[in-house]
């Protein structure tokens, strides 16, 4: 019987050791996962969304830590899978300052920041007002963008084949 315990307690700490293990790798911060949205996890969570900026998203990870909600975003592959980086890409920075956003307006509590994982290494991305504010004039510049007609340019046609607005583009190419 002291066998079976002994047997039981290092399968414990092993599986501790491995959760703590996978947890490290992903870049989560300590707390409890709330909302998973990659391909380890079996179901598929609901976007967050913002009817005020018409923004919608899916993060990685949302780890609640009590008094506050952790966005975090993996980047695993890619052209950033073996460097090492000063800093975070600017796309990701204010992919992440959206998902900051939308945390602040589904659950009511403003992330002090959020998490950049990469494969090599992690950023904590402050969520200031004036990055907030960033985030806000560039998606208003963007849907502003949009609203406008533009004439695309369809020289390229196995470019226009691939493109995810073909269906409702007035102006795709009928191949």
């Amino acid at each position: 019987m002291p066998y079976l315990a002994i047997v039981l307690l290092l399968a414990a700490i092993l599986l501790f050791w491995l959760a703590a293990r996978q947890r490290r790798s992903a870049g989560l911060p300590g707390g409890r996962v709330i909302y998973a949205d990659t391909s380890r996890w079996n179901r598929l969570e609901k976007p967050l969304y913002d009817p005020i900026l018409g923004l919608t998203g899916k993060p990685d990870y949302l780890v609640d830590q009590g008094d506050e909600i952790i966005p975090v975003e993996v980047k695993s592959h890619g052209s950033y899978s073996g460097r090492v980086m000063n800093a975070p890409y600017d796309s990701h920075i204010f992919q992440l300052a959206a998902y900051c956003l939308l945390v602040e307006r589904t659950y009511g509590k403003r992330p002090g920041y959020g998490i950049i994982h990469y494969p090599k290494q992690t950023f904590a991305v402050d969520y200031t007002p004036e990055l907030e504010s960033a985030l806000t004039s560039l998606v208003n510049q963007m849907q502003e963008q949009a609203r406008r007609k533009l004439d695309r340019s369809h020289e390229a046609p196995e470019r226009c084949a691939r493109c995810g607005f073909r269906s409702v583009c007035d102006q795709s190419l009928r191949i």
